[in-house]
């Protein structure tokens, strides 16, 4: 797995390089700046970016704005952002455009080196990864708004809010202490609640969930 990384702080940008060597990734570029970013993903085809929110020069969106530039110029993209930050904007739009792999980790919420691995891996093979902060941000957000997201039940948002971490129904299940069959149940309501497609593709529905509270922004 070829690993392209942006991250301006030197200390944290050489700790990720090494974890990550640790566990067989092969680190393509490890840069510190917007710049260095757009050539890293435009010449070296990783199979994963992960990618600060805040790179010089404008320490504000560059990473992420880099990202989503990349993904435009090659679909599908798997993209991983680490960030002391939710950029509610830009991360919708991530998250919204039904392609690739996405994930979206707060920095000190990654407790353990097997936690970060796994979440580079799985968006890297086209799932996602996300912290439920900002699932619950990106949410919250939209609820006052979105008259269909009103019409869920307190249970059925809780589903909502597992589904889009990219959690199983059996996974869902195991956490809330249900059946499984009640976890269908729920996942149904909720597309058709939101007049969504149902898919049995994990990854899809979240995307089709997410692209939803991205409408109308």
């Amino acid at each position: 797995m070829r690993v392209v990384l942006a991250e301006d702080l030197f200390l944290l940008r050489d700790g990720l390089v090494r974890l990550l060597e640790a566990h067989d990734c092969e680190i393509a570029a490890a840069v510190e700046s917007g710049p260095e970013l757009a050539r890293a993903l435009a010449e070296l085809e990783p199979d994963v970016a992960v990618v600060d929110v805040r790179l010089p020069p404008t320490h504000t969106d560059e990473g992420l704005q880099c990202a989503l530039r990349a993904r435009r110029e090659r679909p599908g993209l798997p993209v991983l952002v680490l960030s002391q930050h939710v950029e509610q904007l830009y991360a919708r739009e991530l998250l919204a455009d039904g392609s690739g792999g996405v994930g979206y980790l707060l920095k000190d919420r990654v407790f353990d080196a097997e936690q970060f691995v796994d979440a580079v891996r799985r968006v890297a093979a086209g799932g996602t990864a996300m912290d439920p902060q900002v699932i619950q941000q990106l949410l919250s957000r939209r609820a006052a708004a979105d008259r269909p997201l009103a019409r869920l039940t307190p249970r059925e948002r809780e589903v909502l809010e597992l589904m889009a971490q990219g959690r199983s129904n059996a996974a869902i299940a195991g956490q809330l202490v249900v059946t499984e069959r009640a976890i269908a149940k729920h996942t149904s309501n909720i597309f058709a609640k939101l007049d969504l497609e149902v898919s049995d593709d994990d990854n899809r529905r979240v995307l089709a969930v997410l692209a939803y509270l991205d409408q109308d922004r």
